[in-house]
Order: C-alpha cells, then sequence, then structure tokens
C-alpha cells in the first residue's frame, strides 16, 4: 500500500516575505524524486489572496480548514507584528486558524514567525531562535520562551524554530534529514545549489562581518582537517598546521565559523558517522574509527548526547536500500 506523502501546509499572513513564503515548496519539493515525499499546499487564515511585505498579493489555494489536515504546519515571518511585538494576543482570525490545528502536528517557523507562535503559547518553557536583531525585543514580549539567538535553529520536537531569512532553507534541508536521512536531503540540497549544513550559527552574523577574502583564514586548514577526520587531531595541530599560536587560529576560527574549532571537529566526525551508518555495512566500531571517535562506545556517548540517539538505531531509521 502507497504511503501518502508528508503533508506541509504553509500559513500565509499579511506581509510576510515573499522569499520566506517559497522556501517550503523549493525545499520540500526538491525532496521530492520517484516517490512523492512530500506535498505542499499554502493557506491564509480566511483563504483570501495575503498582501505580502514585498508589495505583492499572493492567491493562495485553501483556507484555514486545511490546517486540520496538515502534518507540519510552517509560519513565515511578519514584518508588521503589531500587538505581538510587545507580548499581545493573537488576532482573533489567526487564534481561530491555529485552534483548527491537530494535536501533535509538528510545528514550524521562520524568522519572526516565532512571535506567532510565542503568542499562541506554543513556545512556553521551550528553547527557541529568532532573527538576532529582534532577540532583546523578544525576550520582553515572551520571557518564558528559552531563546537562543546564537543558533540558525532549533530543535524542540515537534516545534522548531528558525534564525532569519536564509535560515529557513537550512531548518528545512534538517527537517529533511530528520525524516528521510542524508542522502534525500543532500539530493535536495544540491539541486538548490546551496549547502547541506552550515557551519556555525547566527553568531557569526552578529558580532562582526564575515572576513574579507584577503584576510587570513582557516578554510585551508579546515579542508585539512576534512581530509584526516579518521586521525586524532588537536587544536594544537590545527594552530600548528594554519601557522599561528593556538589563541590567535581560536579567535579566527570563532570569527568565521561562529563555533569552537572543537565543537565545529566533533561536528564533521559525526556528519562522517551518520554517513557511514546510512550508507555502509560497515560496523559501529569500525564507523567509529573512521570518523575519528576511536571506539564504538566514545561513537555512543557522543550520539547520544547529540543527537538523542544510538547508532544502532539511528542505522535501523535512516538506513539507505
Amino acid at each position: 500500500m502507497p504511503v501518502l506523502p508528508h503533508r506541509v501546509v504553509v500559513l500565509a499572513l499579511e506581509t510576510s516575505p515573499v522569499f520566506e513564503l517559497g522556501i517550503p515548496k523549493r525545499v520540500f519539493g526538491f525532496a521530492n524524486d520517484d516517490d512523492p515525499l512530500y506535498e505542499v499546499q499554502v493557506c491564509s487564515v480566511d483563504g483570501r489572496p495575503v498582501r505580502t511585505y514585498d508589495g505583492m498579493l499572493v492567491a493562495v489555494d485553501h483556507g484555514p480548514d486545511i490546517l486540520a489536515t496538515a502534518d507540519t504546519v510552517i509560519v513565515p515571518p511578519v514584518e508588521e507584528l503589531g500587538d505581538l511585538q510587545t507580548g499581545g494576543p493573537l488576532p482573533a482570525p489567526l487564534a481561530a486558524a491555529f485552534a483548527r490545528i491537530r494535536p501533535g502536528t509538528r510545528l514550524v517557523s521562520f524568522c519572526t514567525g516565532s512571535y506567532v507562535l510565542a503568542a499562541a503559547g506554543l513556545l512556553d518553557g521551550l528553547p527557541a531562535t529568532t532573527h538576532w536583531m529582534r532577540s532583546e525585543e523578544f525576550r520582553r514580549a515572551y520571557p518564558r520562551v528559552r531563546l537562543d539567538e546564537d543558533v540558525l535553529f532549533v530543535d524542540s520536537g515537534d516545534v522548531l524554530t528558525a534564525a532569519g531569512v536564509a535560515a529557513g532553507v537550512d531548518l528545512c534541508l534538517y527537517l529533511v534529514r530528520r525524516d528521510h536521512g542524508t542522502a534525500v536531503a543532500n539530493r535536495a540540497a544540491r539541486r538548490m545549489v546551496v549547502p547541506p549544513w552550515r557551519d556555525g550559527g547566527q553568531a557569526q552574523f552578529i558580532e562582526r562581518p564575515v572576513p574579507a577574502p584577503s584576510a587570513a583564514s582557516t578554510a585551508p586548514t579546515r579542508a585539512w582537517v576534512l581530509d584526516r577526520l579518521e586521525e586524532p587531531i588537536t587544536l594544537e595541530d590545527m594552530a600548528s598546521h594554519a601557522r599561528v599560536s593556538v589563541r590567535t587560529f581560536t579567535r579566527r576560527f570563532r570569527d568565521e565559523v561562529g563555533t569552537t574549532p572543537g565543537r565545529w571537529l566533533t561536528a564533521q566526525r559525526l556528519d562522517r558517522a551518520r554517513d557511514l551508518l546510512e550508507n555502509s555495512d560497515l560496523s559501529i566500531d569500525l564507523v567509529a574509527h573512521r570518523s575519528g571517535f576511536g571506539t564504538g562506545n566514545s561513537l555512543r556517548q557522543h550520539m547520544r548526547a547529540v543527537l538523542g540517539t544510538s547508532p544502532n538505531s539511528y542505522r535501523r531509521t535512516f538506513r539507505v536500500a
């Protein structure tokens, strides 16, 4: 019996930017291949066209009734927040639309769409993110939300939030990866000509501009590390390769990547391990060795801490036939 595609419903709101409205259709559409994995629909709170922030009138195919059939609901940004900017309640039509969403439906916001989820009480007590330029305002409006403005997106289980603009692409690719594995997400990313996973978070955009091409860069050292992930590599090794002190290398690395060298290295090794678990028959110990974790126990500890699962469970879930 064929499996029905996962239904994604985008809730178009007044003053939503066109770019973010189109992200789900592009990403999930590119994830589809011979088998339709996703079906993307767009609705508004009353079924009428929506005036976007870009001055375009966007027609939608559905009214709020379709929200009751969604597996995932995506709330794009809103440029004119009104009372939501100061923690006010949802407007009545929007609240009525949200009331149609079934319990257990996955909820996703892009950028200031997080204000909508927060006003609905769906982020209380949860970690979440929004555009870094709105962080202080958001904290004042919604103090019960555990805001982290340094990351590109936050996965809180059935509620996920993304930072500004292009972070919506990152989050949708992450959802494809979570749903169907690395191979499908990478295929979608290649078709979109975007990286399947961006290193670092919003921190790299908040404090300093991206270094100029002529500036000293840690990119050659990162490439050197990726070619030898299975080897023991220390911070001193990386600094030595870059021919700078450990202190200078760490500072430059954070400026460029938005995280520490150690966290970046662990993330790259986890990516290598996930790829091997999905696409090879190697034993857990051999996967651990080839990804630089040394032993199966070390790999299990890292996967449990970061992904909340074991290598065997991950393989059973995401193994590519």
